[in-house]
């Protein structure tokens, strides 16, 4: 078990390490070599071309500029610099709400330490619960004497943690539905303010019924044309594009090849660049470079063409998927909240994420597959939630030497040096179990690829949900359940099983100092470990010395990545689940998770101005998830502290906060009614406004012309030339009549113009 100098120790570690980052960190970015590395946003903008240079060969690696070294802190107070409306136009509202969530953990965290150290901690440390359980064998250390286990049984002290549990509960709530207000308020007010997109009037259908006498482009033009006659503009198939992929990408690697070959040739003109054509390049036949890349190249580019005119003329690839715009914002509003048809199964209607967020690998699954799909993932997902257990518990052996000491005596001698001793119980355990949970994110986000979510914002959002499972199901309630088995193991072995709950009800607000630990390593260094961002600097490096041939190489090597909200999100989760249920158990942990908190939001604003770059915009689409995790860890607190006091014998407080999690829960289903809706449906009236500024502003604005291949494959757009604009059809133009395949319907308003042969 972690004593006080455990603790000590590893956050002297944890400390110094945090320091060493930052600090390297404030050297590294102000070195030109590293420029692209720390700023690669202002790169992709357009804003930062070249490094810091002050003369000569040495100014383009090493930055000779002494006084630039004195002011190496800069970079704090210019990451809190920039306002908020700035920040939304230069990083998107998704970022800006991201790191509102660290502001609302130090809104929740800060009162509430306050109040714990002020009323709970004095109560806490002047009891000798602790002392008169030495009988039990139970094993303590001097730091969880100011948690609720050293309160004897049956104290009326356990009114000051009733009080406690209320006035967390309420500040919490108040906190939660204040901020749930303001971002819903700046959700509306971001896409009221933002410029027309094609999302803007697109909606996706899947699950188009068959037809034996329509192919799927004339069923979907045929039923739009029918059931939304005033308001449908055009549509765009989905096509099955592997093989066409496959080539592009092959392509893309030959051009380069051949674009290094020339640069080669031009640097040393009387040499002309020679390849081998044996294993990997090292043996074999020679041949001239540019010669054999330009006709390889060629081949490739035929092939594409083919693949795409196939495509184009072939029904065999179009799956029953399509994205289907409308003129205004209000037609494509009605269509993508309505059901369509009187079976809910068939013709299903969604908003269209933005054309970047599109994930196209997934629109050619069939509808059908979906549920087959999410039942074997949720199967996969059980068994590895279970097999987890086992490196769980071999972390939390790590954290309870003590109590194995004590059952297997023949251990003693291997750990009784009293700094390694310390090094193991307050540093290994939390960096043990980081190191499990490396690989897990990767291995939940390919189980989200294969549920058959269609946009890269629903691929991590659905991610984060299965990792914030994974995280209380296993380092939460996994590191209580086996911390406390081996932590009180000789207490266990040695006592009635009526015993036992007592045992554990006393143990588990002690295993704060294991959660102690893995804050410091997870949420102090490894937070800045994020902003040295060591690993991008290594691969940077390589690959601008070994791989880097031309400027798209250059740029690849640089790509900066995104936030990771399937990664960072659950995360932060975790700190307010185990703030909550901790702030009135053991209040030693809210200073830590405070430092966490702050440092962060200092952090990961600095790298949301400079590093990196969103592949999509959802507008904040992701808060919802965020206020019920929050509103769950509230409850589970409330319930554990209920459990732990039953297990001390408080009787007459017990009953009182089964109030508690009943008034949690009304509140959250009062948020979810009144300000769910502004993150999952868009307003008619909202929508008619838009629509009625666009016709002042720009009334001759070609919007077909506009979406036209807003959602074709990106594949298809590769290598193409713009199609002439079309003139925009007037909405009061009279409907016509239009012959139709299906013997059922003979006649249809408005001409069909368009068929498979012309959908790109």
């Amino acid at each position: 078990m972690a004593t006080i100098n455990d603790i000590g120790v590893a956050a002297a570690i944890n400390i110094v390490t945090a320091l060493a980052f930052l600090l390297a960190f404030a050297i590294f970015r102000i070195q030109p070599v590293n420029d692209r590395v720390y700023f690669p946003k202002w790169y992709l903008k357009g804003l930062r071309s070249s490094s810091i240079q002050t003369g000569g060969f040495g100014s383009k690696f090493i930055n000779l500029d002494f006084r630039s070294y004195i002011r190496f802190l800069n970079w704090m107070p210019e990451a809190l610099k920039m306002p908020e409306p700035e920040l939304v136009d230069h990083a998107g509202l998704d970022s800006v709400v991201y790191l509102r969530i660290y502001l609302l953990g130090l809104k929740i965290f800060f009162p509430i330490a306050c109040v714990a150290f002020t009323a709970m901690v004095p109560v806490n440390w002047t009891n000798k619960g602790l002392d008169r359980l030495r009988h039990y064998n139970i094993s303590f250390s001097d730091i969880d004497k100011l948690s609720l286990s050293n309160i004897p049984n049956g104290s009326p002290r356990f009114w000051v943690h009733l009080c406690m549990a209320y006035a967390i509960t309420f500040w919490t709530c108040f906190i939660l539905k204040r901020e749930y207000q303001n971002i819903a308020l700046m959700r509306l007010q971001f896409l009221a303010n933002d410029q027309r997109r094609p999302n803007q009037f697109t909606v996706l259908v899947r699950n188009i019924p068959s037809d034996p006498h329509e192919s799927i482009c004339e069923l979907v033009e045929h039923f739009f044309k029918v059931n939304h006659p005033d308001h449908y503009l055009t549509f765009q198939a989905v096509h099955d594009a592997t093989k066409l992929s496959e080539l592009v990408l092959t392509r893309k690697q030959m051009q380069n090849l051949l674009d290094y070959n020339i640069n080669k040739h031009m640097r040393n003109q009387s040499n002309r660049p020679v390849i081998k054509m044996g294993f990997l390049g090292c043996c074999g036949e020679e041949a001239d470079g540019i010669k054999y890349y330009t006709s390889v190249v060629e081949g490739l580019t035929r092939e594409i063409a083919e693949e795409k005119q196939r495509l184009r003329t072939g029904t065999k690839s179009i799956v029953p998927a399509a994205f289907v715009s409308f003129k205004t914002r209000w037609g494509a509003a009605v269509c993508a909240q309505t059901q369509q048809t009187r079976n809910p199964t068939e013709w299903v209607t969604e908003w269209a994420a933005e054309p970047r967020d599109i994930y196209y690998d997934n629109l050619a699954l069939p509808y059908v597959d979906l549920k087959i799909r999410r039942l074997i993932v949720g199967v996969a997902y059980f068994f590895l939630t279970f097999f987890f257990m086992i490196p769980i518990a071999f972390v939390q052996s790590l954290a309870n030497i003590e109590g194995i000491e004590k059952a297997f005596p023949f251990l003693k001698p291997l750990i009784e040096v009293k700094f390694l001793k310390s090094i193991i119980q307050g540093f290994l355990p939390g960096i043990a179990l980081k190191i499990f949970l490396l690989f897990l994110p990767r291995i939940l986000m390919q189980m989200s690829k294969f549920e058959g979510f269609v946009s890269t914002s629903s691929l991590e959002r659905r991610a984060a949900t299965r990792f914030y499972m994974f995280q209380f199901i296993n380092v939460f309630l996994g590191s209580i359940v086996t911390g406390t088995a081996f932590q009180q193991l000789n207490s266990f072995l040695n006592q009635s099983a009526n015993d036992i709950p007592k045992t554990i009800g006393v143990s588990i607000p002690m295993k704060a100092t294991f959660f102690i630990t893995y804050i410091m390593v997870d949420g102090w260094a490894g937070v800045a470990g994020e902003i040295l961002r060591l690993k991008p600097l290594i691969i940077y490096h390589l690959k601008n010395s070994f791989l880097v041939r031309t400027e798209k190489d250059r740029e690849e090597a640089t790509d900066p990545g995104t936030i990771g909200f399937n990664t960072g999100e659950p995360q932060i989760q975790l700190y307010f689940l185990l703030g909550l249920v901790y702030a009135a158990v053991s209040p030693i942990l809210l200073p830590f998770i405070l430092v966490f908190f702050g440092l962060a939001f200092v952090v990961y604003r600095h790298q949301v101005i400079n590093v990196y770059n969103q592949k999509y915009e959802s507008a904040g689409k992701f808060w919802p998830d965020v206020h019920r995790r929050v509103v769950i860890a509230l409850v589970v607190s409330q319930l554990l502290l209920m459990g732990l006091l039953s297990t001390k014998h408080a009787s007459k407080s017990t009953p009182l906060l089964l109030v508690l999690p009943l008034l949690t829960i009304g509140f959250h289903k009062h948020c979810k009614n009144r300000y769910q809706p502004a993150f999952v449906t868009y307003p008619l009236q909202e929508a008619m406004i838009k629509d009625t500024l666009d016709r002042i502003r720009e009334p001759n604005f070609n919007l077909k012309a506009f979406l036209r291949d807003a959602y074709a494959h990106p594949e298809f757009r590769v290598g193409e030339d713009p199609e002439p604009e079309e003139k925009l059809e007037s909405d009061m133009s009279p409907p016509e009549l239009v012959a139709t395949k299906r013997g059922s319907w003979r006649n249809t308003p408005l001409t069909s113009k368009q068929s498979c042969r012309d959908i790109p």
